[in-house]
């Protein structure tokens, strides 16, 4: 949506990682796998907001409740100091900068992200939305406007091996930021 991460004895110091992108880029499957492959605890800002119904109305022409940040803030303020956490979420701004160490912005193909939101049954307007979203760049250009520039990296994410690279990428990231803060 980027901790301390509970591998190898990492300290407190280390931050959230958040996986931001359009619905459809492969967020949540990144980030349960990171979970899986790292002992980090993955959180849905959709599940989570669903679960604790922290939404300020419904958005008709979207089809979509409107989640009330603030909200969704003041619920994982607990979760994000304890650490160890990889939040998924499309958006990012509403987040405060202290939470993270690295915002990934995952991105994909328009033809490839047509067909996956398509197969959610998404409306038209909804899907033109998206589609536009990627095309124009916008969650990638609000993480840069809401985070510093070096902290913000995105991803690929068009093809099944896409996935393992990103995994490996930012476990490999995980990795040397980790011998960085222990020397």
């Amino acid at each position: 949506m980027l901790t301390v991460f509970y591998l190898a004895g990492l300290s407190s110091a280390f931050r959230e990682v958040t996986l931001v992108g359009t619905p459809g880029v492969g967020k949540t499957t990144l980030g349960k796998e990171l979970a899986a492959r790292s002992e980090l605890k993955y959180i849905s800002v959709a599940d989570l907001a669903r679960e604790g119904q922290l939404y300020d109305g419904y958005d008709e022409e979207y089809d979509c409740p409107i989640l009330d940040e603030d909200r969704v803030v003041d619920e994982l303020e607990n979760q994000m100091s304890e650490g160890g956490v990889i939040v998924d979420y499309h958006g990012c701004n509403f987040f405060p900068e202290r939470w993270f160490h690295r915002v990934f912005v995952l991105q994909t193909d328009n033809t490839v992200l047509y067909k996956r939101l398509e197969a959610r049954g998404y409306n038209e307007k909804k899907m033109t939305n998206n589609i536009q979203c990627e095309i124009f760049q916008v969650l990638y250009e609000e993480a840069l406007a809401s985070y510093k520039m070096e902290i913000v990296h995105q991803l690929r994410s068009d093809k099944p091996e896409d996935l393992e690279n990103n995994i490996n990428e930012i476990l490999k990231w995980v990795e040397q930021w980790t011998k960085a803060q222990s020397s």
